[in-house]
């Protein structure tokens, strides 16, 4: 969507062409347990939505939009019975925070005041030409390393170390790897300066509000179409194509150079996510009262437990003690539900194409923080690897964030180049997840790579 709005702001015609019935991808939302909820199929908070530096420009409050924010961006249970919880507020959170108090300022306090600055930086291709080098030096030097390295060297209080490692784990990769506090920093900085929020209605209002204002600026949108190869592709100047690159090589076929080809093969995918839409009678009786005012719950106790369902994930098994992000929209929207009733939508990380059922695991990490959960339960809509991949066919074994985030395919996503989303194709270029700065619902990827496909298309007028 991003992609598409980039090009017809530029004034170009542009048809945008979806396989499924409804636009919007991983940012949708349906009745998968009982009439009258509504759940999301992929993702449902959105701090780097509401933070985008594309999306920010885009008036689409007229179209629909509205952002919910929960009292708490955060919060994260511990088996006393409190929580530790992440405010919008960095002098807040740091008053939460005990001893670790003055170092969590000092961490957090000089990045989050320079947010705009750094989002414009880190949602770039890897390789680019700082506009801000100074910023963006004193966030690599506490980006580039591991969260573990970060926790153990900056914090002393176990609460702290815990609220970090439940940040860092969205970044599917083992904690004591680089750069996984870099997913850490981000999604603290955005949680201070512009929360977590959600879409009242759901997540298809996001992509709602997007694909209005695409077809205010001319654009045409058509659903339920297939694409197995380019051939299929109306002519055209330019084709942007939203996929990972083993879709990309089974649409381009033999016009991908053999060059090219083996770099997109040598492309990894991330793990795999199980994921749980619970509809409830009430909502979820958390020990920890901080939790229910919270938008996000991370579930998964100390940093030494989530950094070891982490590593199992990592080497291709399932933690009986599964680090789980868990979202409760209807205690602040009550539009997703009939009276008295609850939705919910929890998720946990697993190895790439797993069929393992998820569901005792998942369910035993919120009853550990919340007694008498399974009491509330009305309805389950569990979704495999399979499930994910079969609504939408990006999500190659349930990896939901394009791939592999270490540090290699950060640099070289898909490949290592200054213009990544630019194929060996003359006007073909990738617009996914696939491309920097990666996974998350931040239009990025397709305003940078739209971007770059407007010069191409200037460069040819202008011979």
């Amino acid at each position: 969507m991003a992609a598409a709005i980039r090009l017809a702001q530029g004034r170009l015609r542009v048809i945008l062409l979806e396989a499924n019935a409804t636009i919007g991808g991983g940012v949708r939302s349906a009745e998968l347990t009982l009439p009258g909820l509504v759940h999301d199929l992929c993702s449902a908070i959105h701090p780097l939505a509401i933070g985008s530096p594309f999306f920010r420009t885009l008036p689409l409050d007229q179209y629909g939009l509205e952002w919910i924010q929960p009292e708490f961006p955060l919060a994260h249970p511990l088996d006393d019975g409190t929580a530790v919880v992440l405010r919008r507020s960095v002098e807040e959170t740091s008053k939460g925070l005990g001893a670790d108090a003055a170092a969590y300022r000092k961490l957090m306090g000089p990045l989050t005041a320079h947010w705009r600055s750094l989002a414009d930086e880190f949602l770039r291709p890897m390789l680019h030409f700082p506009r801000h080098p100074l910023q963006l030096a004193r966030f690599a030097r506490r980006a580039v390393r591991s969260a573990t390295g970060i926790a153990q060297s900056w914090f002393r209080d176990d609460r702290t170390k815990a609220l970090f490692a439940g940040l860092a784990a969205h970044s599917f990769l083992p904690l004591d790897q680089i750069p996984s506090s870099a997913f850490a920093i981000v999604l603290g900085i955005f949680g201070h300066a512009v929360g977590w929020p959600m879409p009242r209605g759901g997540a298809q209002r996001l992509s709602q509000a997007l694909a209005s204002y695409f077809q205010a600026l001319g654009g045409e949108i058509r659903t339920n179409t297939v694409i197995n190869d380019l051939a299929q592709v109306p002519k055209t100047r330019l084709t942007l194509l939203d996929v990972p690159p083993r879709q990309l090589l089974h649409i381009a076929g033999n016009r991908i150079p053999k060059s090219y080809r083996r770099k997109l093969e040598r492309y990894r995918c991330g793990p795999g996510v199980f994921k749980i839409d619970y509809a409830l009678d009430a909502p979820i009786p958390w020990l920890a009262q901080e939790c229910r005012s919270a938008g996000t719950i991370h579930l998964g106790g100390t940093l030494r437990e989530i950094a070891e369902a982490e590593s199992t994930v990592s080497k291709g098994l399932h933690s009986e003690s599964p680090f789980v992000l868990l979202a409760q929209p209807t205690l602040f929207d009550s539009s997703r539900a009939a009276q008295d009733k609850h939705i919910v939508w929890a998720y946990t990380h697993v190895p790439n194409g797993s069929s393992f059922d998820m569901t005792e695991p998942i369910e035993r990490q919120i009853e550990r923080f919340a007694p008498g959960f399974e009491q509330h339960i009305l309805a389950r809509h569990v979704m495999k690897c399979s499930d994910l991949e079969s609504r939408n066919a990006n999500l190659i074994g349930g990896d939901i964030n394009g791939g592999a985030a270490d540090l290699f395919q950060l640099l070289a996503r898909p490949v290592l180049s200054f213009t990544p989303y630019r194929t060996a194709i003359p006007g073909v270029y990738l617009c996914s997840a696939s491309t920097p700065p990666g996974g998350g619902v931040h239009g990025m990827c397709g305003f940078n790579a739209a971007t770059a496909a407007l010069k191409s298309i200037d460069a040819l007028n202008s011979e």
